[in-house]
């Protein structure tokens, strides 16, 4: 488990793909538990240990994770993000390139519960959703296009629906639309960013997530640090 920050109150770590935010049917170990386990024996706590979740990423996808470490704390960033007070970016590789290097999306998505999967209309249709999404090429190689995300709301499977709407699946992500799975069973999306202001301290909270070990993760980030 990498931590990318951690004071008294929040705690963000850097998930990995394959890991689950939290229990599920599977019975997996999930990341908030590994947490738990890591601050009681950082900190030598005795009895149970208080760890809020506050939001989730997909199990296929990487990036950064926040938890709170105290009520107050959970309280407020769960307002927070209701509030739509914390700013995410999302990095994702896809193939096909969109057909303008930027734009906005906006769908009404339906969510099905029995395929974990949800669908777009261009309307509004009976139990719809609507998600909207702005999107910017940074980088490129031969075949693959690195695109920046930014969420304005937060549906289900939001971006990987969106992008396949749109022609242009993510990589590996085979249940909307990517021709091959990446071989170590991820999708090639990252919460590469997040910021927000600190629940109790009101600090001006910056983090980013490192790039997955993966070369053309590196390829493409290099892309845009050259470029």
């Amino acid at each position: 488990m990498e931590v990318v920050y951690e004071d008294n109150h929040i705690i963000v770590v850097n998930k990995q793909s394959g890991e689950i935010v939290q229990g599920d049917k599977t019975g997996d170990r999930p990341l908030a538990d590994v947490v738990k386990a890591y601050i009681k024996e950082r900190y030598a706590k005795p009895g149970s240990v208080f760890l809020g979740v506050v939001h989730r990423l997909d199990r296929p996808v990487f990036g950064l994770v926040v938890f709170a470490r105290t009520s107050k704390a959970l309280s407020r960033l769960n307002d927070m993000f209701r509030e739509g007070e914390v700013r995410k970016t999302y990095w994702a590789i896809v193939k096909d390139a969109p057909a303008e290097p930027t734009g906005r999306l906006e769908h009404w998505l339906v969510r099905n519960e029995k395929q974990n999967k949800s669908y777009a209309y261009d309307h509004e249709v009976p139990r719809s959703k609507r998600a909207v999404l702005e999107y910017r090429e940074i980088a490129h190689t031969d075949r693959y296009h690195l695109l920046e995300v930014q969420l304005l709301t937060g549906r289900h499977h939001q971006i990987r629906c969106q992008l396949a709407a749109i022609g242009c699946p993510i990589k590996g992500d085979l249940k909307y639309g990517a021709r091959r799975s990446n071989p170590d069973g991820s999708i090639s999306l990252l919460a590469r960013t997040i910021e927000f202001v600190h629940p109790v301290s009101k600090e001006k909270i910056s983090l980013e997530a490192p790039l997955p070990d993966d070369t053309l993760w590196q390829a493409l980030g290099t892309a845009i640090v050259d470029g």
